[in-house]
């Protein structure tokens, strides 16, 4: 007959998280709160959600004013933010890149000097630009690059009809340069093997409930992603909240321990700048592509290894669907060095094959 072990021998709930590797989540403080004090809205709010934001909006709104720093730049030829600062925006909802009603750009970033939040627009062909943050003379020193200054696209031929139309049209398209490795690495990552829908989802949590508020008077909601310190202690359950498995998670987890390594990658050219990502377990090419095409503005970083970008090349150039990467690349061959210029003008093209199944189902893990 089996006998109950006594109670003093019968492990607690903090021993079985022990046991599994993790501990038990605890209530999580807002921003702008403290773990003793209760936060603003107590009233029932099983997600949090409606707590977190109140009380974000509340600590935003008791921000020290921090001064603003200005500065002008006229573009020597005729700039699109549109087309120029688009790729670096993570889906409709980024927390942090936003674009107003009065056509301004607004960005928040961690630059090398402390978080800041960037404001620019175009009035007559100059580009005014307002910055707040620790990192607001950072980012208005590098405002010109932003912008494209240091692209060439004049070494640029289109060897298409189609290619050569859009160059016409998208005569504002400049590659940008950002010189944050960080910053391009992880959204990239969470990028991996997911729909772009998941992706942005994740990116929108993590920033929102692990970032901070941005510097200024910055539009709602927006948020300057964690610091290297902070990514690494994000709990494994919110990984999973955010839809983020283990592979990605620890990939970023690795890529954050070596901070201060991968960012040196924006002073290299972006071939060694590659390689270096590459060396870290769990980048590849897709990835470092797709950091270099921001953080170095690289005109024939292509990317390779994408569900659809050869499927568009293929059928744009040629009408064949079914391209694959050799094929995508021996298309791009007249385009030698300027192979990224390339597919981001047959993009703009709009002409994309027509669906023939269903879109992706999106798969939350976080509920599993």
């Amino acid at each position: 007959m089996a006998t109950r072990a006594p109670s003093f021998l019968a492990p607690r709930a903090s021993t079985l998280w022990r046991m599994a590797g993790r501990f038990p989540p605890r209530p999580r403080a807002p921003y702008g709160t403290s773990a003793g004090t209760p936060c603003p809205d107590t009233r029932p709010d099983p997600t949090g959600a409606r707590t977190f934001r109140a009380a974000t909006r509340a600590a935003a709104a008791a921000k020290p004013e921090t001064p603003a720093r200005s500065r002008t730049w006229t573009p020597p030829y005729p700039a699109d933010l549109g087309l120029i600062l688009g790729v670096l925006r993570r889906g409709p909802g980024d927390p942090a890149f936003r674009l107003t009603q009065d056509r301004a750009v607004w960005r928040a970033s961690r630059t090398p000097e402390g978080p800041a939040t960037l404001r620019v627009a175009l009035r007559a062909g100059r580009a005014e630009a307002t910055a707040w943050g620790p990192g607001a003379d950072w980012f208005l020193d590098r405002l010109p690059e932003l912008l494209g200054a240091a692209d060439a696209p004049e070494a640029f031929t289109p060897r298409h009809r189609l290619v050569a139309d859009s160059a016409r049209r998208a005569t504002g398209l400049r590659l940008t340069r950002t010189g944050l490795v960080l910053e391009s690495l992880i959204p990239s990552v969470l990028e991996q093997k997911v729909t772009a829908d998941e992706a942005y989802r994740a990116w929108r949590r993590l920033l929102t409930r692990h970032g901070e508020p941005a510097p200024g008077p910055a539009p709602e909601r927006m948020a300057v992603m964690p610091d290297p310190r902070a990514w690494s202690l994000i709990p494994s359950w919110e990984w999973h909240r955010a839809g983020v498995d283990d592979k990605r998670a620890a990939t970023i987890l690795r890529a954050v321990r070596l901070h201060s390594r991968l960012e040196r990658a924006a002073t290299l050219p972006p071939e060694k700048a590659a390689a270096l990502l590459e060396a870290v377990p769990g980048i590849g090419p897709w990835t470092s592509a797709e950091v270099v095409q921001r953080t170095h503005g690289a005109p024939d970083a292509i990317t390779t290894g994408d569900l659809h970008l050869p499927g568009i090349i293929g059928y744009a150039l040629t009408g064949d669907r079914t391209t694959d990467d050799a094929a995508m690349l021996e298309l791009l061959a007249p385009y030698a060095g300027q192979r990224h210029r390339a597919a981001r003008l047959i993009l703009l093209a709009g002409r994309v094959p027509p669906r023939r199944t269903p879109k992706m189902p999106y798969s939350d893990i976080s509920r599993l």
